[in-house]
C-alpha cells in the first residue's frame, strides 16, 4: 500500500498523488497535501482561548509552585519569547529569577 493518508471524505485507503494534489479513486475527492499537514499541526491556546505561537509573550494568571524548589511563580509574571512544544506542559520558557521552565498553557494569557 501507499503511505498517503486516507481520504477525508470516504476514508478510502487507495489514495494516490496527482501532481500536488491527493486523489481518492473511490469518491473522486481531491485535496492538497499541504492542507492535510497543516491540519495535523497542534494549536496551543491560552486560558482565554487565544492561539499562541513561538516568540509570543504571556502573563501567568495563577501562582505556580516550582517543583523541587521553594520558589513560586507569582500571578502577573511576564514571560517573553515562549517556545511551543509537544506534551502536557506545552510551553518552554525562561523566567527571570527562576530559570528555564515548562508551563501549561491553561495557566497563562497572551500579553
Amino acid at each position: 500500500m501507499s503511505n498517503f493518508p486516507p481520504c477525508p471524505e470516504c476514508g478510502s485507503e487507495y489514495t494516490y498523488a496527482d501532481g500536488s494534489l491527493l486523489v481518492c479513486p473511490e469518491c473522486g475527492h481531491e485535496w492538497s497535501a499541504e492542507a492535510d499537514a497543516a491540519e495535523e499541526a497542534v494549536v496551543v491556546k491560552d486560558a482565554n482561548g487565544t492561539p499562541l505561537s513561538d516568540g509570543d509573550g504571556v502573563i501567568v494568571i495563577k501562582d505556580l509552585k516550582v517543583k523541587g524548589s521553594s520558589s513560586v511563580v507569582k500571578v502577573g509574571t511576564k514571560v517573553k519569547n515562549i517556545r511551543l512544544v509537544e506534551g502536557d506542559h506545552n510551553i518552554d520558557c525562561k523566567i527571570v529569577g527562576i530559570g528555564a521552565m515548562q508551563l501549561k498553557s491553561e495557566f497563562v494569557k497572551k500579553a
